[in-house]
C-alpha cells in the first residue's frame, strides 16, 4: 500500500473556520485579461475562500464563470492573455504569488498537482504510460526510478485499473478513455501532492465509465487523506465528491456552503437556477394530424450494416461497427440515439451523412434511395441532411468571422451573396438567439455556447430537412446545454426540421426525443417512444444506462456502484456466434444454457418498446423495480425462470 499523502495533516472533520486547519487560503484574488491597446478586463473579482486539510472543495458555475481560472491560480498560473493582478494565495506555508518562476516549477506537480479534463491531450502518444506517470517524481527527485515504478503500480491498483503490473507498459492509445483518465490521476498523485486540482475530469466520459472513474478518484482521495479542488458544472457529480461548494458566476462568488445545503436549500437565485437546469423537462408531445400520422418517414434505415477499414471479398469492412440497424425519422420529429462510447452512435450519423459507406442495408430519403457513397449524392441531398458535430472548437475555423462562416453555405446551396447574404446571416443569428453584431467577431473569440449556436446556424443556412446532432451539448455546462435543447425544440416548431439527436445522457434524450433508439456494440437493443423509455421495464442495458445517470443527492455513487457493477454469476462458454446477445458478458439477467446458446428475438413490450432479450416483460420489470429481499437480483430470477427455446 502506498503511504498516506501528508499523513501529518489533520482529518477532514476539522472545520475550515479554524486557521490552523486550512491548507489553502485565498484572499482578494483578482485576475484580469489584457489585449494590446485596450484596458484590462477583470475576469475574477476579489475572490475569498479557504480549504481545510483533507477537504474536497468544488468550484461550480457556467462556462466563463472563472472556475478553471481560479483553480489554475492556485498553482500561480494564468492562461495566455491573463494575469493575476491582486490578492494572496497560500498553500500550506507557501505564499504562491510570491514565488519566482523557478520556485513555481518546484511547486507545480509537487505540492500542487493538476488533473485536466482531457487525458488524451495530456499524454504523449509516443511514450509508454509508465514513463509519463513517473516523470514528475523523477523531475522533483522525490523517488528513485525503481521506487517510482513500484509506487505507480500501487496507484494503478488503488485506482482499480486492470492488470496494474503491466498496464504501464502500454501506450496511451492502447487503453480506454476512462482508464486514461485514471492514469492521469496516478500521474498527478505520484509525488504525494498537498493539493490536487481536478478540472472537469469526467465531462467527456459516458455515464457508465464515469461511475468507475468517480469511485476510483474518491477512493484514493479518502484513502490518502488528500485535499482537493473539484472543478465542474455537473452538480450531480459534485454531490458525490465535494464536502463544500463555491458557486461562481461572472468571476464572482455567489454562494458558499456545505454540499447538502447548496444542493437542497440554495439561497442565491443563481444557485437555484443551476439546480433547476440539472434535469431538462420534456415538453408535452405534439399532437399529429392525420396527414403526419400516415406520411412516409423522412429518413428510413433498413438493415444498416457498416464499419471501417478495407473490405473483404464479400464487401464486409475489416472493423464492423453497426449490425442490422433499423431506424425511421418522421418529418418534424426527433429520434434520440443513446449508448456508451463505442456503441456506434457517431458511425450511424456518419453513414447517414455519407461520410462512412454502408456495407449492407438500405438508406431512404423521402422514400427515394440515398447513395451510400458521398460522391454519388446530389447537392440537393447534401442540403437536405446537415450535421452538427460535438466539438464546435474543431468544427469552426477560429480565424474566420461568424459572417464568413455562415455565408459559405448560403452561397454554396442558394447562390446567395452580397447584401442578401448579410441580411440572411442576421436572420440566422436571430434564429439561434445571437445578436446581429456578433457577425463581425471571429469564431475563436466566442464562448462555448455561442460557438455551438453558430455551428447550428451554419447547418440551418442550408435549410435542411434533417439535422444530425452528434453530442451537441456534452461539452457544454448544464445551463448552456439546457438552453441549446430549448433552442432546438423552438427551431423545430418554427421550421419543421427533423433531428437525429445523439447523446449518452438519458435525461437529455428524454427531454428532446419523440422516439429513442438504444445502441449497444452496434446493435439496436431497444427502440420505443419517449414515454415507453421513461419507466421500467427496459432492456437490461437500457436499465444500466438509466441507473448510471448521477442523481442530485449524496450516497448515490455507493448505491450505483453496487447496482451497476455487481459480480455476475458464472456462465458456461458461449457458442461464440456473432448473432448472440452482445450484452451477454455484462448482463445480470443472463441465463446459462439460453443466452449463451440462442440469439434473442425482438420482443414487443406492452409499452410498445421493442427489446432484444430472452427475459419476459414481467421478469424485466421485477428486476428493475427491485429484487425481493434476501435475494440477488440476477440470482433470484435465474432460479425461477422457465423459458421455451
Amino acid at each position: 500500500m502506498f503511504r498516506r499523502a501528508h499523513a501529518d495533516f489533520p482529518a477532514a472533520s476539522q472545520t475550515a473556520s479554524s486557521p490552523s486547519s486550512n491548507l489553502v487560503e485565498v484572499r482578494g484574488l483578482r485576475v484580469v485579461g489584457s489585449r494590446p491597446g485596450e484596458p484590462d478586463t477583470t475576469i475574477v473579482h476579489d475572490i475569498d475562500f479557504e480549504i481545510a486539510r483533507g477537504e474536497v472543495l468544488a468550484l461550480i458555475g457556467e462556462s466563463g464563470s472563472g472556475k478553471t481560472t481560479i483553480a489554475l491560480s492556485l498553482m500561480g498560473h494564468a492562461r495566455s492573455g491573463c494575469r493575476i493582478a491582486g490578492g494572496s494565495i497560500r498553500v500550506g506555508d507557501t505564499d504562491v504569488l510570491g514565488l519566482s518562476p523557478k520556485q513555481l516549477e518546484g511547486l507545480r506537480g509537487r505540492k500542487v498537482a493538476y488533473i485536466a479534463q482531457s487525458a488524451a491531450a495530456a499524454f504523449n502518444p509516443a511514450r509508454s504510460i509508465m514513463d509519463q506517470v513517473i516523470e514528475s517524481a523523477l523531475i522533483h527527485g522525490t523517488l528513485s526510478k525503481r521506487a517510482a515504478q513500484a509506487k505507480a503500480v500501487e496507484l494503478f491498483r488503488a485506482l482499480a485499473l486492470p492488470d496494474p503490473q503491466k498496464i504501464g507498459q502500454r501506450y496511451p492509445h492502447q487503453v480506454s478513455g476512462g482508464q486514461l483518465q485514471r492514469l492521469m490521476a496516478a500521474m498527478a498523485l505520484i509525488t504525494d501532492p498537498a493539493l490536487v486540482i481536478l478540472d472537469e475530469p469526467t465531462t467527456a466520459l459516458d455515464v457508465t465509465t464515469q461511475i468507475d472513474v468517480l469511485q476510483a478518484f474518491r477512493g484514493v482521495i479518502r484513502q490518502c487523506g488528500m485535499t482537493a479542488v473539484y472543478v465542474s458544472h455537473d452538480l450531480a457529480v459534485v454531490a458525490q465528491m465535494a464536502d463544500r461548494i463555491v458557486v461562481l458566476s461572472n468571476g464572482e462568488v455567489r454562494e458558499t456552503g456545505r454540499t447538502e445545503q447548496i444542493l437542497h436549500a440554495p439561497a442565491h437565485p443563481y444557485t437555484q437556477s443551476l439546480i433547476a437546469a440539472v434535469t431538462p423537462v420534456a415538453p408535452a408531445a405534439a399532437a399529429l394530424d392525420a396527414s403526419q400520422r400516415n406520411a412516409a418517414p423522412l429518413l428510413e434505415l433498413r438493415g444498416l450494416t457498416a464499419g471501417y477499414g478495407g473490405t473483404d471479398a464479400h464487401g464486409w469492412p475489416h472493423k464492423l461497427i453497426l449490425r442490422d440497424v433499423d431506424l425511421a425519422i418522421g418529418r418534424g420529429q426527433t429520434v434520440g440515439v443513446i449508448g456508451e462510447s463505442g456503441s456506434g452512435k457517431t458511425t450511424l450519423a456518419k453513414v447517414i451523412a455519407g461520410l462512412v459507406p454502408m456495407a449492407r442495408g438500405k438508406l431512404l430519403l423521402d422514400g427515394e434511395p440515398l447513395a451510400a457513397n458521398l460522391n454519388r449524392r446530389s447537392r440537393e441531398q447534401f442540403r437536405c441532411i446537415q450535421i452538427v458535430f460535438q466539438n464546435a472548437d474543431t468544427a469552426l475555423n477560429p480565424t474566420h468571422t461568424v459572417e464568413r462562416t455562415l455565408a459559405r453555405p448560403l452561397k454554396f446551396y442558394h447562390g446567395m451573396k452580397g447584401e442578401a447574404a448579410r441580411r440572411r446571416v442576421a436572420e440566422l443569428l436571430g434564429l439561434v438567439r445571437l445578436p446581429a453584431e456578433l457577425a463581425q467577431r471571429r469564431t475563436g473569440e466566442l464562448s462555448g455556447g455561442q460557438k455551438q449556436r453558430v455551428n447550428l446556424a451554419r447547418a440551418l443556412a442550408a435549410e435542411p430537412k434533417l439535422i444530425l446532432c452528434d453530442e451537441v451539448t456534452s461539452a457544454l455546462d448544464t445551463v448552456v446545454g439546457a438552453a441549446i435543447l430549448e433552442l432546438l425544440r423552438d427551431l423545430q416548431k418554427k421550421l419543421g426540421v427533423s433531428y437525429l439527436f445523439i447523446t449518452h445522457d438519458i435525461a437529455k434524450v428524454r427531454a428532446i426525443s419523440d422516439d429513442i433508439v438504444v445502441l449497444y456494440a452496434g446493435h439496436r437493443v431497444e427502440a420505443g417512444n419517449r414515454d415507453a423509455l421513461s419507466a421500467p421495464p427496459y432492456h437490461p442495458y437500457s436499465h444500466l444506462l438509466v441507473s448510471s445517470a448521477p442523481e442530485l443527492r449524496a450516497g448515490w455513487l455507493e448505491e450505483a456502484g453496487e447496482r451497476c457493477h455487481q459480480t455476475l454469476p458464472p456462465i458456461g462458454e458461449s457458442a461464440d456466434e456473432p448473432q448472440l446477445c452482445t450484452f451477454l458478458a455484462r448482463c445480470p439477467l443472463r441465463i446459462d444454457g439460453v443466452c449463451n446458446r440462442t440469439p434473442p428475438a425482438a420482443r414487443t413490450l406492452a409499452s410498445g418498446a421493442q427489446v432484444l432479450c430472452h427475459r419476459s416483460e414481467a421478469e424485466l420489470e421485477q428486476y428493475q423495480n427491485g429484487p425481493p429481499d434476501g435475494a440477488t437480483a440476477a440470482g433470484g430470477l435465474a432460479q425461477s425462470v422457465t423459458l421455451r427455446v
